[in-house]
């Protein structure tokens, strides 16, 4: 019991402090929660986050949240998606609270909209190195299906401007297709190897 207080504890608190101190929403959150959750403590292995992260693009709703339900499932159960929740939503519901109560003087105020312009850099760079560093491991795994589909739905945002959620829900497909393909070789090949 004492051992699952503990974890549940450090569950809320690195929940709560990835939202309070991350600016961008879920594309930054989500390089911050593989540091914490699987180089930091070690809960969770670095492909199981790559999985929980795409899971948590393609689901309606925040990225943010939905990638700590899923991880806080993952972790710790329904109790554990639960204390995630708790953790990430309370840091942005208290930080609106306080803004909107100072709106005006927030909205007039030279420095703050000086602040907001110079994090929208930082998110940007933030991004890239996602990006980088996601992509470049699907790359090094030298598995041609996820490459091709990386590479196709760039071209399709970028150069024929194609609607991200047709996008998502074609990977989506395409992963879900490739995923059973691989689950029948796989039992295929254990009845074979069973012979």
């Amino acid at each position: 019991m004492t051992r699952n207080f503990a974890m549940y504890r450090k569950l809320f608190t690195s929940t709560f402090y990835l939202s309070a101190f991350t600016f961008g929403g879920g594309f930054v959150i989500i390089p911050l929660m593989k540091k914490t959750f699987v180089d930091d403590l070690g809960w969770l292995e670095e492909d199981e986050m790559l999985n929980l992260a795409a899971i948590a693009q393609s689901s309606p709703g925040a990225v943010a949240v939905n990638a700590s339900i899923l991880v806080g499932f993952r972790i710790g159960g329904p109790l554990g998606a639960l204390i995630s929740i708790l953790g990430t939503v309370l840091p942005p519901l208290i930080i609106i609270t306080v803004i909107s109560a100072f709106y005006t003087a927030f909205r007039t105020n030279l420095v703050v909209n000086a602040v907001l312009k110079g994090m929208q850099s930082g998110v940007a760079a933030v991004i890239v190195d996602v990006v980088i560093n996601m992509g470049g491991k699907v790359i090094l795994q030298k598995k041609w299906i996820p490459i091709l589909t990386m590479i196709g739905a760039f071209l399709a945002t970028w150069y024929f401007g194609v609607n991200v959620i047709l996008i998502i829900l074609a990977c989506g497909i395409l992963g879900g297709l490739v995923a059973l393909y691989e689950s029948k070789k796989e039992n295929k090949n254990g009845e074979e190897a069973a012979k």
